[in-house]
């Protein structure tokens, strides 16, 4: 009988590319035709509506009761224009995806007919079950009611046939249970802390706001691979598989042709994101075979956060058309790259100006160099909590290999403007500077963009790496939600700059000039800063060792990370800015804590029945098979001197038993010691011992697999190879 492995090979084998019918018009002529834009607002909704929604959306205003029914109806107008007969609240629960629940556009009369309705009310506000959405312990099962709310900032959208409504998602009594309710309260604050700075330099700057590129790394894989692993349907990575004799050290695969199949997925997939407003703009192979990656245009944070969420389930739902399947998984693979989600981060005044964007003149450098030492101070005070930002369990196989950064975090600006700080920690002293000194500074200050000038290399080491005009978070994880490593450096930096006007201002009441005391702070926030900047290799063991000297933490293991969401200055940062309470900490701490022991849960028990039920089975049909042709030889070739007959089949039979008693002892191990974590009550012990006592006997069971991988015959083998997940398209 022909193994499930050989019949998936021959169904990839056989298939061709899907057409995709691309539009007969330009990209910009349907950019966005699923969106309910503004455009489309003023042409759906009352001038009166249309000025209260973008009121709401600019200054976070309340609208009332009669406008949001006006509001209803127009979006109702034009999603049934675009096909949609249902609607539904789209939030962002603490799983890490995305929620929604869908109804239809009518109501029941008393004649038994229906009506098409959708009130201002369903608009606004709904109560969607909140008792089975991870809550740490804010919500009892019993206690379901949970509310979602309209975010006016992010627009409605039509996807298959339904009107998605962007919304945050509390609990009854208030706390968040979303990622977006924090990310938009910090975003909030943030907006407030930089304009106060930016007013010591523009008096025109009254708003602020985050922009956020990310870049979105995957791979693909074909459904028939893709269904004869059961690791990769149930934890979305391999759980075993020998490393194929070429993977990516030829280095031929990073921004090489793209292959047929995979550009007709990508041509479709973004289709459908220009058609939600998503701007896809870029496109490219990824280092490792079969990785790939996509990037927009820089948008507002939170806009930005809602469309990578989306974009990622357009692509899951595309790639199923295509007979592929996206793997967002950070290590999907072992031995090659991983994936991240690398977040590129700046902000952007009102009047057009980048913050951390060299200017022309010394006065918008300096102002460059206030936000850029307020970042640098903010990534060294709470590097603990980014760190816990983008803790996952996938992204645990990531960091510190091929490419992604390690797990200590640091700074790198490039050894040009390390240079500009260091000069200005020599040059700026508490005493008052002469006209000479004055002058000489505003001249080396205003050569800041000159220097950067093609000298912003990068340090694909460096965790956050200043690249010329933004900061690239590039320790995220590529299935993380966006808004939890944003959440946490957005309030990081607020916390920053808010410390940057107190001390200005507390040197201007010493009678300090205001151009000087900014000068002051900083070199003050720079000197501060000095122990993260880091322009060297974050692999190599060197880096470790001065990291530990320098005070720098370097914590490996999800468990450990998490603890920095209850530590005291997480708790002050976010407390005093109003972001996220105590309370709702502790229950994002216990959240990640349980999904990190279901995760781990998962795999042990999925690589217990591959072990015992594929892999086991498989050997001793091969070893059956050596065994017989032992006792066949030996009938017919007598031993002499010079020839062992059957020996070489002896040894690998012995390999093969030795392989197989191993498996079977580290299968037995793991289920006791899984049985003895879940018997404990407390989450963080429980955490622990999957750490300490479940999580080595997958690498051991793996370790054993994969040598026999290498010993049995090819053609019984159950499921497909790395050679062939990684090269059949």
């Amino acid at each position: 009988m022909e193994s499930v492995r050989f019949h998936a090979l021959r169904e990839v084998l056989t298939r061709k590319p899907l057409e995709v019918s691309l539009p007969s018009v330009k990209a910009s002529d349907y950019f966005g035709e699923n969106v309910f834009t503004r455009r489309k607002m003023q042409e759906y909704l009352s001038k009166e509506a249309f000025i209260h929604v973008i009121d709401a959306i600019e200054t976070g205003s309340k609208i009332d009761r009669r406008i949001a029914n006006q509001i209803a109806s127009g979006m109702k107008a034009w999603a049934i224009e675009r096909g949609a007969t249902h609607y539904t609240h789209w939030f962002h629960p603490l799983n890490g995806n995305t929620a929604e629940k869908h109804d239809a556009f009518f109501d029941l009369t008393e004649d038994g007919e229906i009506i098409e309705n959708f009130s201002g009310s369903l608009l606004v506000q709904q109560e969607p079950d909140a008792s089975s959405f991870p809550n740490g312990g804010i919500r009892n099962t019993f206690e379901a009611r949970g509310y979602t709310a309209w975010d006016p900032s992010s627009p409605a959208f039509v996807i298959d046939h339904t009107l998605c409504i962007p919304t945050i998602f509390v609990s009854y009594t208030g706390e968040a249970l979303d990622y977006k309710t924090p990310l938009l309260k910090s975003l909030n604050a943030l907006d407030k802390a930089a304009v106060n700075i930016c007013q010591y330099f523009d008096k025109n700057v009254n708003k602020v706001i985050s922009t956020l590129g990310w870049e979105q790394e995957y791979f693909l894989v074909d459904e028939a691979l893709y269904q004869a692993r059961p690791d990769l349907v149930l934890t979305g990575r391999t759980l075993m598989g020998h490393a194929s004799a070429k993977d990516q050290q030829l280095e031929d695969n990073y921004f090489g042709s793209i292959p047929s199949r995979v550009a007709a997925f990508m041509r479709d997939f973004e289709i459908e994101a220009l058609r939600l407003g998503i701007p896809v703009k870029t496109r490219h192979n990824e280092v490792a075979p079969n990785q790939f990656e996509c990037a927009p245009v820089f948008e507002e944070a939170n806009l930005a956060v809602d469309h990578n969420q989306l974009l990622m389930d357009v692509m899951e739902r595309v790639a199923i058309k295509h007979k592929f399947r996206v793997l967002l998984h950070e290590k999907p693979y072992a031995g090659i790259n991983g994936s991240g989600k690398h977040n590129n981060w700046s902000m952007m005044t009102n009047t057009g100006v980048n913050l951390l964007a060299p200017g022309k003149t010394p006065k918008s450098n300096t102002q460059f160099l206030a936000f850029l030492v307020s970042t640098i101070r903010a990534v060294h005070k709470h590097a603990d909590l980014l760190r816990a930002s983008i803790a996952l369990p996938g992204n645990r196989h990531r960091l510190g290999a091929n490419e992604a950064p390690p797990s200590i975090i640091s700074v790198f600006l490039g050894k040009h403007l390390t240079h500009v700080l260091e000069d200005l920690e020599k040059r700026i002293s508490s005493k008052k500077m002469s006209p000479d000194e004055k002058a000489e500074l505003k001249l080396d200050i205003g050569k800041i963009p000159e220097i950067l000038l093609d000298n912003t290399d990068r340090n694909r080491t460096s965790p956050f790496a200043f690249t010329g005009n933004r900061f690239e978070f590039r320790a995220v994880g590529s299935s993380a939600n966006c808004a939890s490593p944003m959440i946490s450096l957005v309030s990081a930096v607020t916390e920053q700059l808010m410390c940057f006007g107190n001390e200005v201002e507390k040197l201007v009441q010493k009678n300090v000039k205001r151009d000087e005391a900014i000068l002051q702070v900083i070199r003050k926030f720079a000197v501060d800063s000095i122990p993260v900047l880091f322009e060297g290799n974050g692999y190599g063991d060197g880096w470790k060792t001065e990291a530990e000297k320098r005070g720098l933490t370097n914590i490996t293991n999800v468990p450990e990370a998490l603890v920095a969401f209850l530590s005291k200055s997480t708790k002050e940062l976010f407390g005093k800015q109003g972001v996220l309470s105590e309370r709702e900490l502790e229950a994002r701490y216990e959240i990640r804590l349980e999904n990190y022991v279901k995760k781990i849960q998962i795999e042990a028990r999925v690589l217990g029945d591959i072990a015992v039920n594929h892999i086991i089975p498989t050997a001793i049909n091969y070893q059956n098979v050596l065994i017989e042709n032992v006792k066949g030889l030996q009938g017919l070739i007598p031993n002499n001197e010079f020839y062992d007959v059957g020996g070489f089949q002896l040894q690998t039979i012995k390999k093969i038993s030795e392989h197989l008693f191993l498996i079977r002892t580290k299968v037995d191990e793991m289920r006791e010691e899984r049985k003895k974590a879940n018997a404990e009550q407390s989450v963080e012990e429980k955490a622990g011992l999957y750490l300490k006592n479940v999580q080595p006997c997958l690498d051991q069971i793996r370790r054993h697999i994969d040598k026999l991988e290498l010993i049995v015959d090819d053609r019984l083998w159950p499921m497909p190879k790395y050679r062939e997940l990684l090269f059949v398209n």
